[in-house]
């Protein structure tokens, strides 16, 4: 798969290795795709693309993508996607290269749905911020604009909105609807606690990986407590954490002013963002789904999604783990057909449950 799902869902220090590679997550720095005079496009059997702009409070202009079913006759659902971490275009003109277009480009083929993406700041054809120096904040902005955004198009139902998040996309989702009404919440190989929680479980991961015995691991991991509060919560980039703390260089393994490709604002205010409140007022069904073999979100990255819609909505979170599939959605290599079946089963669930 490519490398874009490395870097956006690298999330682990595997990515260290790679950016999101494949379909997964990384920690080199993100190639971005680069306009062209003459641009490659999307073509599919029983969809048209229509093309879109949207900016955020920076002035960046961010491309968007709307796909329009063929035959549709009057206004139909709509899944909004939130895309992951690593700087690389939710665009596809050739064809599923990874797992995460097949994920996107079979939904818009088989639902029978309108979809809306958007390419972040620096990605593509978005203008303004480079991807590798747009915070998290930006990146929202433009998510939330581009879900404000579907107004502008009369075959759109918006009464029936559902929003798909993949890897870290999938843990901000709430994030990105704010007040607007949704019939539910895809969250796929997410995360629902603190970054700094998730970041310690990828490090201790990662160590394990590296062959480190067990007293190396707890001796690490004890460092990188302290070098993440100091990075995450205090605000210091890591080139500043280590310049106080050179007993710690021997850890750090990615760059002086960010991490897995973006800067380090982008998490610090991830860390800032509360999503298990986030979760609990989002105010719709949720299904969770994370493969066993998940290079990237640990068991309870996920659960903590569904865990969180429980505990004020009894029975409103589904928590689904598919045995042998990947972060980049494969299982034994190949991409999870079945996934798409079951994801659309869940939404014609809950469009029947609400009328």
């Amino acid at each position: 798969m490519r490398n874009h799902v490395r870097a956006a869902l690298a999330f682990s220090s595997l990515l260290v290795a790679l950016l999101i590679g494949s379909a997964s997550g990384g920690n080199a720095a993100p190639q971005t795709k680069g306009a062209a005079t003459e641009r490659s496009r999307e073509r599919f059997e029983n969809a048209d693309v229509l093309y879109d702009w949207v900016s955020n409070s920076r002035g960046d202009r961010l491309r968007t993508f709307i796909t329009r079913p063929k035959n549709a006759a009057g206004k139909v659902p709509i899944i909004f996607f939130v895309g992951w971490l690593s700087c690389d275009s939710v665009e596809y003109p050739r064809g599923e290269t990874d797992g995460f277009a097949s994920l996107i480009r079979r939904l818009i083929e088989q639902s029978g749905y309108a979809t809306v993406r958007m390419d972040k700041p620096g990605v593509g054809e978005s203008k303004g911020t480079p991807c590798n120096k747009a915070d998290f904040q930006s990146e929202l902005e433009g998510y939330q604009a581009a879900f404000d955004a579907m107004k502008k198009h009369d075959f759109i139902d918006l009464d029936r909105v559902f929003v798909l998040g993949i890897s870290n996309g999938g843990g901000v989702a709430p994030l990105v609807t704010r007040q607007h009404r949704v019939r539910g919440f895809v969250a796929a190989g997410s995360w629902g606690r603190t970054w700094y929680e998730h970041m310690l479980d990828a490090e201790r991961k990662r160590l394990a990986e590296e062959k480190k015995s067990p007293g190396e691991i707890n001796e690490a991991v004890r460092a990188f407590a302290q070098f993440y509060i100091e990075y995450l919560i205090h605000r210091k980039t890591p080139g500043e954490v280590l310049r106080q703390h050179p007993e710690w260089k021997g850890l750090w393994y990615d760059s002086s002013d960010g991490q897995y490709g973006r800067p380090a604002a982008f998490y610090q205010q991830l860390q800032e963002a509360n999503l298990g409140r986030a979760w609990e007022n989002a105010g719709a069904p949720v299904l969770v789904i994370r493969g066993s073999e998940d290079e990237f979100m640990s068991r309870a990255d996920s659960e903590a999604i569904a865990d969180s819609v429980n505990r004020t909505r009894p029975r409103q979170g589904r928590y689904l783990e598919i045995p042998g599939m990947t972060h980049g959605f494969s299982v034994s290599k190949k991409f999870h057909a079945e996934l798409i079946p079951t994801i659309l089963s869940w939404m014609k669930d809950q469009l029947s449950a609400a009328k």
